[in-house]
């Protein structure tokens, strides 16, 4: 009886696992067809980003949904693979899809820990659910999912499975692939990274949040040393380089760091001009785009911009603390509580927040994101002291709780505070348009308005070469004696409104040579010379700069720069007299590649004296150049004799009330142009002319620029004939078109000349 019944039993038993295999065969029979095309797989298509790149290959900007740089197994490190297959499954080169082995181990841990805390997820499991499935936790899920795997290994090699999951599993910080996921962490390559870096990486996989060195960077350095000791154990690293990658001190980069060369505003507008042509696709099928930069000019350029701003805005004070927290009593809350408030609070560049924590004896101390408390006293308090006193307002003073911003440098730590003044600054080379450096403002993340682009503003003095070019050809010379003598405009000539022009000085220094006038920038030199040629010749002539009539209005307030340009634009105009006389127009993108680095789109420049239009006499821009770098020498700009060169040519600019300051000046193989003022145009102050605000920008740009190109040796171009006049620095010669060898030595004008002609008498009284 016994007997009949453990028979029984077996037979049930046997029944049941019948059934279970037969019922596990069926439902493969019916899910397996079922499961979804590999095509996905085989026809590997991964979403990767916009990038933009400088000319030198240096990566400025990257735009997609995910950050992705896709890297062929055989170009991966073997050290990064090995810290992979460490933390997430060191047996996949030997199953078969399923680890059976891990699934024992991790059941066994599971049942003696009283909870599941480990799986067995493999490399391959991971693949099947990061393409085709959810990660819901049900048991349909997981069954489709093992299916999938073997379906997986059986049609693909394990290094395409596993070159499947470096670049498609998500790391963090918006980073898709460990290629990325190493730019993003550490600006690096992969084949840069140290074994300690790598291990970092590699234990991400698992819970990008959780394990997110930016974030949780101390649950990150436990998941990271568990990684090196898998890879000790399975003697992928030595005992001394697991002991050296255990010490090696955390870094991450921070967010703001990721693009060594500082150009958002460049990378911003190659974004558009991609989109523009791609639509969508510009986001995910890889396309790179190199522009025109030097990385050098561009990180000289940004530098010198905020260079000016700052240094402008130290010239007028302290304003205050951008605004105030209450901070907790208890000493161990501050950083969380600083980091929490402050969250909103963006880094400016080197410009960082930080709160003060306490004041007294003239001195403060702060606590700086991300780098502790800083005490800050003497020199490096200087800029703000005055803000410690009690009297002020509560909304001005230095106290407990005021957020500040302070900046690091040789001296070390020191106050500043967000400028308000903006800036650009823009170089390009004038032979073939090509830009070289742009800076559309002093901090693309508070203002991605760019002031080389679109923003419109007067040009003041800058904009007076082109009035006087125009005079050359009717008929000037830069010898002609003009009168600089008071003037009072006819309010028709100017459009309706009464005018008595002045100097910037105030004074008058009568009569004086064209020359001479453009080298002390007289605004009633500038206002006689365009009367004389007609303010209507003058608004179709700047057409050869490139400027457009409808920005001038044809009134005598032109020659003072009273139309609407923009930096850009003045950087194209002056290239004309730098490339001596060839209109060219101005591009940043050289060429689009796609993903496989296959040319789908190029710029094609006109070039000086090959392809470009000529649209000003040779003569005219040699005899422009010839004035203005006297400009350079002795004039308004006489500032870059610092330089040590006498092949720069340029004008200052001030606009009514000093609302913009300019200086556009070039050398034969760069053009730049620096421009200084408020978004809302008002004063930037009595003395901030185009010399003091702008020049200094352009000065340490070009130094720079310039440092190691050998000066330019000009020469007389065939059709200028020379001759020694007086002028205020002595005898000089003086270029005079050779058609006109005869000089009235009274007027300058050449016997017979257009200007001469079109001269009416009353016009005469006024020039002379």
């Amino acid at each position: 009886m016994m007997h009949r019944w453990l028979l029984f039993s077996i037979g049930i038993v046997v029944a049941l696992i019948v059934a279970t295999i037969g019922a596990v065969a069926m439902a493969i029979a019916v899910t397996y067809p079922r499961l979804p095309s590999l095509e996905t797989l085989t026809d590997y298509r991964p979403k990767i980003p916009l990038r933009v790149y400088t000319a030198d290959g240096i990566q400025i900007g990257e735009f997609g949904e995910e950050r992705r740089a896709f890297v062929p197994i055989e170009r991966v490190p073997l050290l990064m693979k090995q810290a992979i297959l460490a933390a997430e499954d060191d047996r996949f080169y030997e199953h078969g899809g399923i680890d059976y082995t891990g699934v024992a181990r991790a059941a066994i841990y599971n049942l003696m820990s009283g909870h599941a805390q480990s799986g067995a997820s493999t490399i391959t499991m991971q693949v099947a659910r990061n393409f085709f499935l959810s990660s819901e936790k049900t048991f349909t899920r997981k069954f489709n999912e093992v299916l999938l795997s073997f379906k997986i290994e059986h049609s693909l090699s394990k290094d395409k499975i596993l070159e499947l999951y470096f670049n498609q599993i998500y790391l963090g910080q918006r980073a898709y692939g460990f290629a990325s996921a190493a730019q993003i962490y550490y600006g690096k390559p992969l084949e840069q990274l140290t074994v300690a870096e790598m291990a970092m990486l590699a234990g991400l996989p698992k819970a990008p949040s959780s394990y997110n060195p930016v974030v949780n960077p101390s649950r990150a350095k436990l998941r990271q040393q568990y990684v090196l000791r898998r890879m000790h154990e399975l003697r992928y690293i030595t005992d001394a380089q697991h002991e050296a990658a255990r010490a090696e001190p955390t870094y991450v980069r921070r967010a703001t760091e990721t693009f060594s060369v500082k150009a958002e505003y460049v990378a911003e507008m190659a974004r558009q001009a991609v989109v523009d042509k791609y639509h969508d696709a510009a986001y995910t099928q890889g396309y790179k785009v190199y522009t025109t930069l030097l990385s050098s000019h561009q990180t000289n350029a940004y530098e010198a911009a905020r260079r000016g701003v700052l240094d402008y805005d130290r010239r007028h004070g302290y304003r205050g603390p951008e605004g105030f927290i209450e901070l907790p009593s208890t000493e161990a809350q501050l950083p969380d509580w600083i980091d929490e408030h402050l969250i909103d609070v963006k880094d400016a560049g080197n410009l960082l927040p930080a709160v003060v924590l306490s004041t007294g004896n003239n001195k403060i101390k702060v606590f700086v994101r991300g780098n502790g408390k800083v005490e800050l006293s003497g020199k490096a308090l200087q800029f703000a002291v005055h803000a410690l006193n009690p009297k002020l307002p509560p909304a001005q003073q230095l106290r407990r709780g005021a957020i500040v911003r302070v900046y690091a440098n040789e001296q070390g730590w020191q106050i500043s505070q967000m400028p308000q003044a903006e800036v650009a600054m823009v170089s390009m080379d004038p032979q073939n348009g090509a830009i070289r450096a742009l800076v559309g403002g002093f901090d693309f993340n508070r203002n991605h308005f760019n002031h080389v682009t679109q923003a419109w503003r007067q040009p003041g003095s800058s904009f007076k070469p082109f009035i006087y070019s125009a005079g050359i050809e009717r008929g000037f010379t830069t010898a002609t004696m003009i009168n600089d003598a008071p003037l009072e405009i006819d309010p028709a000539s100017i459009g309706g409104q009464h005018w008595e022009p002045k100097n910037f000085d105030g004074k008058f220094g009568g009569m004086m040579t064209m020359r001479d006038a453009l080298t002390k920038s007289k605004n009633l030199v500038s206002i006689r010379i365009l009367q004389a040629i007609s303010p209507d010749y003058a608004q179709t002539y700047i057409g050869k700069f490139g400027f457009e009539a409808s920005k001038h209005p044809a009134y005598l307030t032109m020659a003072l720069g009273a139309g609407s340009v923009t930096a850009l634009q003045m950087a194209e105009g002056y290239s004309v007299f730098a490339n001596t006389g060839y209109r060219i127009r101005s591009y940043y993108i050289d060429r689009i590649e796609d993903s496989r680095g296959v040319v789908v789109a190029k710029t094609a420049p006109e070039v000086a004296g090959k392809t470009a239009p000529r649209t000003l006499d040779a003569r005219n821009a040699f005899i422009m150049t010839s004035m203005m770098r006297d400009v350079t020498r002795y004039g308004t700009a006489a500032k870059t004799n610092v330089l040590n060169r006498s092949d720069l040519a340029g004008k200052t600019g001030t606009t009514n009330d000093t609302h913009d300051a300019w200086f556009a000046g070039y050398q034969p193989g760069l053009v730049a142009v620096a421009w200084l003022g408020f978004d809302q145009p008002r004063s930037l102050g009595g003395a901030e002319t185009g010399g003091q605000a702008a020049l200094p920008i352009w000065i340490n740009y070009m130094g720079k620029a310039l440092k190691g190109v050998p000066e330019y040796q000009y020469t007389v171009p065939e059709g200028v004939i020379t001759k020694t006049v007086e002028s205020s620095h002595g005898p000089r010669e003086e270029y005079f078109y050779a058609e006109f060898p005869e000089t009235n030595s009274e007027l300058g004008l050449e016997n017979g000349g257009a200007a001469q002609q079109s001269i009416d008498e009353d016009v005469k009284d006024l020039l002379f």
